[in-house]
């Protein structure tokens, strides 16, 4: 091998660091189901994982307004946030449905307002990628570094890879999010539902419990007994509204 011509160390992305990296974002993110949190941790990962980036952000739009932003580090989260202007690299990777690269900030021409925000907080290169979520949600991606040409073609690889494994799981975080919401949307109606409601108020009265506990335990009282919730509930309000023999 000659080790004259060989890439530095600090310049390869490799594979099994990106691998890494990847297997890292599916075991933080497939639990979660909330989308702000699964953001928080999608960008805290990327951050601490590849070596030449030292801040990640996300940049999220639905119906081409803004709907979530995400940084890893406090500080940089105006530089991800279009409220503030959207004339920036993560706008450019939305709009024109590809990567943008700029690894010397100094003498970049585009995003003027947007350099000088970066200049004041110390970030001299950037990579964004676009990232498709769902039907309804669309962003990207921001790889940041404190120097001028750490962002190397490697680091552009990587970025389309996590790009592409971020809106993955990011649409199942969201898929979740929603069937979590239906779900509560059906345990509220229940709460107020006649017999349903009736039973849930005696197993609270009896346990002390609250009223999505009560729920529960009448959820596998029917898994248990194989019958509808319903009826489950019918045949306790009815058990305790039976006068008692004396």
């Amino acid at each position: 091998m000659n080790l004259e011509t060989s890439p530095p160390l600090t310049e390869t992305l490799g594979v099994l660091e990106t691998a890494a990296l990847l297997r890292e974002l599916t075991a933080g993110l497939i639990g979660l189901d909330d989308f702000d949190e699964a953001l928080s941790a999608l960008v805290r990962i990327t951050r601490d994982a590849i070596a030449g980036v030292n801040w990640c952000g996300f940049t999220a739009l639905r119906a081409g307004e803004p709907v979530g932003v995400a940084a890893s580090d406090a500080p940089m989260s105006g530089l991800d946030d279009l409220r503030y202007g959207s004339d920036t690299p993560a706008m450019d990777a939305i709009r024109l449905r590809e990567m943008v690269r700029a690894e010397n900030l100094a003498t970049e021409p585009r995003w003027p307002h947007w350099r000088a925000q970066a200049g004041e907080l110390g970030v001299h290169g950037v990579i964004s990628a676009p990232v498709d979520v769902d039907e309804q949600v669309i962003g990207a991606i921001n790889l940041y570094a404190d120097r001028p040409d750490a962002l190397t073609t490697g680091h552009q690889l990587t970025a389309m890879l996590l790009a592409e494994q971020a809106g993955l799981l990011l649409a199942a975080v969201r898929d979740r999010q929603r069937r979590s919401a239906q779900a509560d949307a059906r345990d509220a109606a229940l709460l107020g539902e006649g017999v349903i409601g009736q039973a849930i108020g005696v197993i609270m009265t009896q346990r002390g419990c609250p009223p999505e506990d009560a729920l529960e335990v009448l959820r596998s009282a029917a898994s248990s007994l194989s019958i509808p919730l319903r009826e489950v509930a019918a045949r306790l309000v009815s058990t305790v509204s039976r006068p008692r023999d004396n």
